[in-house]
């Protein structure tokens, strides 16, 4: 129940932290030219930061809070829980955040800076060779690419390759 009940607090403080975000950030510390693409060629998905939630996350091991956000594709397969396999045109986006305490309530968690933004682009043929994913991650508020390659995503998502190589676990939302 404790652990359902910080999952629940860092879903609302992640939610709250993407709208205070787009709402007060100042434009001088968001990119304003086109973010350059890694090596892989993946471009940037523009608008990402719009996209409804589809879960979070919480890793113990780094001490990370993950808000996974979805194009309209992925957030009308994962509603409908068609996401083993994911569709084509089914795009991911997971925003990760340092874990913070709140200074008004000790028992909170909330999202503090930002780590990376990474992506999933389902798309069968042009990513055969990678399990039909492209992969794409940027790092910080300056989204630099990250440019190690396909094969370091992917092994880090083999414990899941059953799971069309997707961590992520749908969040149930009432109707």
């Amino acid at each position: 129940m404790r652990k359902l009940m910080f999952l629940a607090v860092m879903f609302a403080a992640a939610l709250a932290a993407q709208a205070v975000a787009a709402a007060s950030v100042p434009t001088a510390s968001v990119p304003t030219e086109s973010v350059p693409a890694p090596s892989n060629g993946i471009e940037y998905p523009a608008g990402w930061q719009d996209w409804a939630a589809i879960g979070v996350a919480h890793r113990t091991d780094n001490d990370t809070v993950r808000l996974i956000v979805g194009n309209d594709v992925a957030v009308k397969a994962a509603r409908a829980g068609q996401i083993n396999p994911w569709p084509d045109g089914a795009v991911l986006g997971k925003v990760v955040w340092k874990v913070v305490p709140l200074d008004a309530w000790a028992e909170a968690n909330v999202p503090g800076e930002l780590v990376h933004a990474e992506f999933m682009f389902k798309d069968s043929k042009k990513y055969a060779s990678t399990y039909g994913w492209g992969w794409g991650r940027w790092l910080g508020m300056e989204q630099k690419p990250f440019d190690k390659g396909a094969e370091s995503c992917t092994s880090c998502h083999t414990p899941v390759q059953d799971r069309d190589w997707v961590f992520t676990h749908p969040a149930v939302f009432p109707k």
